[in-house]
């Protein structure tokens, strides 16, 4: 029998630290609008511009598997170990050998696009993928301006006008710290 080819893939990573809502309603946005056939959320020990997580690998792993519990077109893949890798040029590429998508699709915030020209070999990134740019409170202004934009080809990139999302991990890392 022939294996199912999947022609329109979305990525989706981060250190999820915590997984929320607010990663949900862009995946499900993406899966609409751009008609993918399935999101990768690829969770990743550690960001490397930050110095530690807030919950264990295990508990972010425990807490998507909730979050997705019913929602079959989104899947966690934790590659870390597997790539010795947790850089998105990486996981990019072993998508692309692995599952030989048409399209792939590469999900941020507009608030990573200020700093996607910091990301190990971007400019090859915004070859194999469309980027996603999703809209985040206080940051589309600046977007335009930013080296990526002016850098890449229009045609690879594109900019979803969603509703504010309120929710971030970081948002709600400072609410569990004041509860301490």
């Amino acid at each position: 029998m022939a294996k199912y080819q999947i022609n329109k893939i979305g990525i989706l990573g981060g250190t999820f630290d915590p997984p929320h809502k607010g990663h949900l309603a862009i995946s499900k946005i993406a899966l609409k609008k751009l008609k993918l056939e399935k999101v990768y959320w690829i969770i990743t020990k550690k960001n490397p511009f930050k110095q530690k997580t807030y919950y264990t690998l295990k508990e972010r792993l425990k807490k998507i598997k909730k979050i997705l519990k019913k929602i079959e077109k989104i899947e966690v893949l934790y590659l870390d170990k597997k790539l010795n890798s947790s850089r998105s040029i990486d996981i990019i590429k072993f998508i692309r050998s692995k599952k030989k998508p048409k399209n792939l699709y590469f999900l941020i915030g507009s608030d990573i696009l200020t700093g996607f020209h910091n990301w190990k070999s971007w400019k090859k990134i915004v070859k194999l993928v469309k980027l996603i740019v999703f809209s985040r409170k206080g940051y589309d202004k600046k977007i335009s301006k930013t080296i990526v934009v002016n850098y890449i080809n229009k045609k690879n990139i594109i900019f979803i006008n969603n509703k504010p999302i309120k929710i971030s991990s970081t948002l709600l890392r400072k609410k569990m710290k004041k509860t301490y």
